[in-house]
């Protein structure tokens, strides 16, 4: 996907599989906010609300945890989390930052670089005593998308492949 500096509604619903009415509905309530809101127009119609990549990125995550079950209330909890407590926004914890989110599509955890895991639903003050590899838990990764957490590997097989970790998402016009 070729990144342009400002998508439409129409082409974040497309992306997304969300409604306009329910992009209209979050941006009114203070979910997600489009970086180009709409406003009246002199002919008394309305413009397009303008969403940039990371506003795309962001709803992609919101839009698979939504589908997932969760809702407003809770998505509007692990937001408020991760900038309270957290100092960052979703797409930072999404692209690969000093946050990993995990779900069990109950709750919804942050794994931070040093290993410290935290339930943003529920206590996000208090780190989890986290014993072994939960197989249940998915990572929300770049695209939105929640994918199945790998299993561990055995010694015998080697290292494991170092993950990427980007500094953000990539800038507008590249791939």
């Amino acid at each position: 996907m070729r990144l342009k500096k400002h998508y439409s509604s129409r082409e974040v619903a497309a992306l997304t599989g969300l409604s306009a009415r329910q992009m209209r509905w979050w941006d009114q309530h203070r979910l997600t906010t489009a970086v180009i809101p709409s406003h009246r127009t002199d002919a008394g119609g309305f413009t397009e609300r303008r969403y940039s990549p990371i506003d795309v990125y962001e709803l992609l995550a919101l839009a698979e945890l939504q589908r997932r079950g969760f809702s407003v209330r809770a998505i509007r909890r692990m937001l408020d989390v991760l900038r309270e407590r957290f100092g960052i926004r979703l797409y930072q914890a999404v692209w690969g930052g000093s946050l990993t989110l995990l779900t069990d599509d109950r709750d919804i955890y942050a794994r931070t670089d040093r290993g410290e895991v935290f339930n943003l639903l529920r206590d996000p003050d208090q780190p989890l005593l986290v014993l072994g590899v939960d197989e249940g838990l998915r990572e929300l990764n770049e695209r939105g998308r929640v994918r199945k957490r790998a299993k561990p590997r055995h010694k015998a097989q080697g290292p494991r492949p170092k993950a990427r970790h980007g500094s953000g998402p990539p800038a507008a016009g590249q791939d």
